[in-house]
């Protein structure tokens, strides 16, 4: 299958018309992407997914949607939770596993603690965690959105006009070369002159703060379902040392660390990415139904054997 960059759906919430792509049918799988992107980040992800799963991406109101929200919607990290739960409802969305990278983690993260009703499996890649909420390379983001306001998204766009500029951008995420087209999904509609996308993408970046992360974390011992988490080794902003301290905190959960990918997993290694997610949803669900037959406690999920955690080279 042919990766699509573009969305073939759109939900009207109460917080305003999401955009979304929803391909395949099959156990549903939901992606959440971070900042200066779009749904268009799984798109490989979801090529390879989508024979198998139903696979659906949304796109959040972080600098890269294209549709903005109503101007009165709450655009803090827990309101973006709840426009999360808001879509699993308006989906009418079931059994569902949660697939977050980059700030979409962190979404993920107070998602599951606030709006755990439909969600039944949780994967994290590289994302903000406890403290690190921006990690601290990336906390000029919040304060200039705090200090300059919508002047801070016309600096950005200014400084993301050339192409040269975008894939210098990237790097510092992805270990792949992205093309034009990919360039063009990601950064189009920031630098389209559109003052209610950067005003939501303002919005968000005004409200972040660790104390949503940190708050969350007290709470992920009460999460009593899966959780895999697959770290980028090459990763410049999130440390490797959260990811173990993400497997620790959940009482189910699996660590591992990828070869060759930065932040952005989903663009430097979307084939593994996707190898995973399918031997995770198949090994869980399998270990779900045998527990409910022989009427056993799922909280014994990675008691023993099934709790691998890969070591890692990587320095902190």
């Amino acid at each position: 299958m042919v990766a699509s960059l573009h969305t073939n759906g759109e939900v009207s919430l109460p917080q305003g018309v999401v955009r979304y792509r929803d391909e395949g049918k099959g156990p549903t799988l939901v992606f959440i992407h971070g900042l200066l992107v779009n749904s268009a980040l799984w798109r490989d992800v979801i090529a390879a997914l989508s024979g198998q799963f139903r696979c659906i991406a949304l796109d959040l109101p972080f600098g890269a949607q294209t549709v903005p929200l109503h101007a009165d919607a709450d655009l803090s990290p827990s309101g973006i939770a709840q426009l999360i739960a808001d879509f699993l409802v308006a989906l009418d969305l079931h059994d569902v596993t949660l697939v977050g990278n980059d700030t979409g983690g962190a979404m993920c993260q107070l998602t599951i603690v606030n709006h755990p009703e439909r969600i039944t499996r949780l994967i994290l890649t590289n994302c903000d965690a406890f403290e690190d909420f921006f990690p601290p390379l990336l906390k000029p983001f919040a304060s200039g959105a705090r200090l300059f306001g919508t002047r801070f998204a016309d600096f950005l766009t200014w400084a993301l006009q050339t192409k040269r500029a975008q894939r210098v951008l990237m790097a510092t995420v992805s270990l792949r070369r992205a093309d034009d087209a990919t360039l063009d999904a990601y950064f189009s509609a920031l630098r389209s002159g559109n003052r209610e996308i950067r005003r939501d993408f303002i919005q968000f970046l005004k409200q972040v703060s660790n104390r949503y992360t940190i708050e969350a974390a007290k709470f992920f011992q009460h999460f009593q379902h899966p959780v895999l988490i697959l770290w980028g080794k090459n990763d410049l902003f999130f440390s490797a040392r959260n990811a173990r301290r993400l497997q620790q905190a959940f009482p189910h959960a699996w660590l591992e660390f990828v070869s060759q990918s930065r932040a952005f997993v989903p663009e430097d290694q979307p084939v593994l990415l996707a190898q995973k997610i399918v031997e995770f949803v198949g090994e869980s669900s399998a270990f779900g139904s045998n527990r409910e037959e022989r009427g056993e406690s799922a909280s014994e999920f990675v008691d023993g054997s099934a709790v691998s955690t890969t070591p890692t080279t990587n320095k902190e």
